[in-house]
């Protein structure tokens, strides 16, 4: 596995000098001290707890992660970077495992990254300036959010085409990597699921081009490519053609009543020679222009913006806004960082390491509930069978009787 050839001399750079904000994987219990959970932003009735574990399927039973625990839950939670970051001259990078043990119907499992603010009243109305992660609310609305907050605009601004999303029950590896150039990555499991420049994939900036007010379509504008054909005319005798027919082949029971069950009526059928609606052929408009195009202008709101790629200054902290309808959802193995190469380094040190051990683990528990169900079926069948011969029996007895 390898990250995009795109990012390589960032990678390389990386190794001399990164830097990491925070880096956490959850494997000690003084992890508490380390993150914080809101006291104020909701109430303790609708805050759902945090559980420590290793998970049902691991590589490693002392690598643990932290994990959703309470259907039904809001869930908050947030640390401080070890100093401020500001991606000014170098990438930013967000990377974390998820994994969803349970069978997600509705929940999110994003992380965001923001500025100074109050840990214990941290909560969705929270100001971020990144928004990153896996969402899931239903069969067809699975996704990978990528938000920036963008000042110019005040506003939190969506990725024009989303992103996929895993949603088994294994981990995978969420990375976002953004350049101070403009150009971003997401990668899932170190394969890129999207990339390209903010400018094209966020509506970042206004338009270059704008329709000109000032023009519209003409009102003898002809942009209908087909017309009517004025000399088709309909048949005569067309609209006498019923849609059904008697069914000549019909005839009355031999066993019905007329007055018990009322005169008889035979049943309808299509009619064969019925044609439906008529409509006039179609043929080419002589008059037709093609389809009218309005004219742009310079927009005068544009402005080119030369941080556009900048999209975290004086980060402070990261946390986890959540809802959860059915919770299992585990994190783990979260990096902060200006170094494409340290977050991969520790993703080869974490994510990767316990993975074959997980999937294995995952798949004897398929295997062994498989079994199980087989097992299951094969004592219903044969119980099955027993009530049949029980009742056969008992019928034979009835019979002796008689």
């Amino acid at each position: 596995m390898i990250y995009a050839t795109a990012f390589l001399s960032l990678a390389l750079a990386g190794l001399a000098q990164g830097k990491i904000y925070l880096q956490e994987s959850f494997n000690d219990a003084a992890w508490k001290d380390r993150w914080t959970v809101p006291s104020d932003w909701k109430s303790t009735e609708e805050l759902g707890e945090w559980k420590w574990t290793e998970g049902k399927f691991y590589g490693d039973a002392s690598d643990k992660g932290i994990q959703t625990s309470q259907d039904a839950r809001f869930y908050g939670l947030s640390a401080k970077l070890n100093e401020a970051f500001t991606n000014s001259d170098k990438p930013l990078v967000i990377q974390y495992s998820v994994k969803h043990e349970q069978d997600l119907d509705c929940g999110g499992a994003y992380i965001k990254l923001l500025g100074d603010m109050d840990q214990s009243k941290f909560g969705g109305d929270t100001p971020y300036q990144v928004m990153f992660g896996p969402d899931i609310c239903g069969p067809s609305n699975k996704k990978t959010h990528v938000i920036f907050n963008y000042p110019p605009k005040n506003d939190n601004v969506l990725i024009k085409s989303e992103v996929r999303t895993e949603s088994d029950n294994l981990s995978h590896l969420y990375t976002l990597i953004v350049n101070p150039d403009g150009t971003f990555e997401v990668l899932i499991d170190n394969e890129s699921a999207r990339k390209g420049n903010l400018v094209d994939e966020f509506d970042l900036l206004e338009p270059k081009e704008i329709k000109d007010p000032a023009q519209s379509k003409p009102s003898d504008w002809v942009d209908e490519a087909k017309i009517a054909d004025p000399e088709d005319v309909k048949p005569e005798g067309w609209d006498e053609t019923p849609a059904e027919i008697v069914d000549p082949e019909a005839s009355k029971p031999d066993d019905w009543d007329d007055e018990e069950d009322g005169e008889y009526e035979a049943p309808m059928i299509p009619n064969p020679e019925f044609k439906g609606e008529w409509k006039p052929k179609m043929i080419d408009n002589p008059e037709y222009k093609g389809e009218w195009e309005h004219p742009m202008i310079p927009n005068p709101d544009f402005k080119e913006d030369a941080e556009v790629g900048v999209r975290c200054k004086d980060c402070t902290h990261v946390g986890f806004e959540l809802w959860q309808v059915k919770t299992g959802t585990m994190f783990d193995d979260i990096i902060v960082t200006d170094s494409v190469a340290e977050a991969k380094s520790f993703a080869d040190s974490t994510f990767f390491k316990k993975q074959p051990g997980e999937k294995a683990m995952y798949e004897e528990e398929k295997e062994r509930k498989k079994a199980e169900a087989a097992a299951a079926a094969e004592s219903a069948k044969s119980e099955e069978g027993d009530d049949d011969e029980e009742e056969e029996d008992e019928e034979e007895e009835g019979g002796d009787e008689l």
